[in-house]
């Protein structure tokens, strides 16, 4: 879906690279092969964002045995795929299928189990997975979720630059989920060489962006292809703005920091060792669904 957009959004001094993170190679589920990019000890420096994984593979091997039945609580996800379909499904009852260029986003809130598996036999299957933490107060909300599909994502072009906004808004286009406590902002950015991109930063949050095509630069640093570069928090600084060395695909990811107590045991994410303990317990006795208050 191609969106009107306003005027252009300036950055005036764009945030530097802080850190640059090589992902480490890992399986999930039963055995899918993907790489770690955000996980527990970036937490606390990401703030509100708990994981990335990208997978990426055109071996049925590495996949097709899919992500089974396992349970979430306390945080939400937004699952992107670049390549392939993939079929969710629930313990309410629910299911719907992500196909190429498609999003889904699920907030686990008090409890769900759900399966993620590839409808495919062969071919590339490619995407990534981002885990977003709640707040302390929705923790327990009740479990919600909404697919969209790729259609329905607003792109824009700028510069040369073309822009799906997963999350968030970018230069006046509002992308198709909205959160007001941590306000993601989530972009796909495609930046032929040479195209410099531009795009302002709220000073307080935590900001970072994964290469997965090409190679970019920000404020002098390089990032290639596999890697992700976690932003400064310059407060002087008032977005960030990445220059195409060679042709490039970048997730560009930035959210407000809740500054809460983080608690992960796998699957469950809380703010204590007793919630924990707790989740654990109702998901034994069968506490986990859309419709349970208990």
């Amino acid at each position: 879906m191609n969106a009107q957009i306003e005027p252009a959004e300036t950055v005036q001094q764009s945030r530097q690279i802080e850190q640059l993170v090589e992902g480490r190679a890992t399986s999930d589920g039963a055995g899918v092969k993907l790489t770690r990019l955000l996980g527990q000890d970036l937490q606390r420096r990401l703030d509100p964002f708990l994981m990335l994984d990208a997978f990426a593979s055109e071996s049925a091997d590495d996949y097709i045995a899919g992500f089974p039945n396992h349970p979430h609580r306390g945080f939400e996800t937004l699952t992107y795929l670049l390549a392939g379909r993939m079929r969710h499904r629930d313990n309410a009852g629910h299911e719907g299928l992500l196909e190429t260029g498609g999003m889904q986003w699920m907030t686990a809130g008090r409890g769900i189990v759900h399966s993620e598996m590839p409808e495919q036999k062969d071919g590339l299957l490619a995407g990534f997975q981002l885990w977003i933490n709640l707040p302390a107060a929705d923790k327990m909300v009740p479990a919600w979720y909404r697919d969209v599909q790729s259609p329905d994502i607003p792109q824009f072009g700028r510069a040369g630059a073309r822009v799906r906004v997963l999350a968030g808004a970018s230069h006046g286009v509002t992308g198709p989920i909205q959160r007001p406590k941590t306000e993601p902002l989530v972009l796909d950015l495609e930046l032929p060489a040479g195209t410099r991109f531009e795009q302002p930063l709220p000073a307080g949050h935590n900001a970072f962006f994964y290469v997965y095509g090409g190679e970019v630069e920000v404020a002098g640093r390089i990032a290639d292809r596999g890697r992700m570069a976690v932003l400064s928090t310059n407060p002087r600084a008032d977005g960030v703005a990445l220059h195409a060395l060679a042709d490039s695909r970048v997730l560009l990811v930035a959210g407000a920091p809740l500054g809460e107590a983080i608690v992960q045991h796998g699957p469950f994410v809380m703010n204590s060792r007793e919630q924990i303990e707790q989740a654990v317990y109702d998901y034994q006795h069968g506490r986990f669904g859309f419709n349970n208050s208990d």
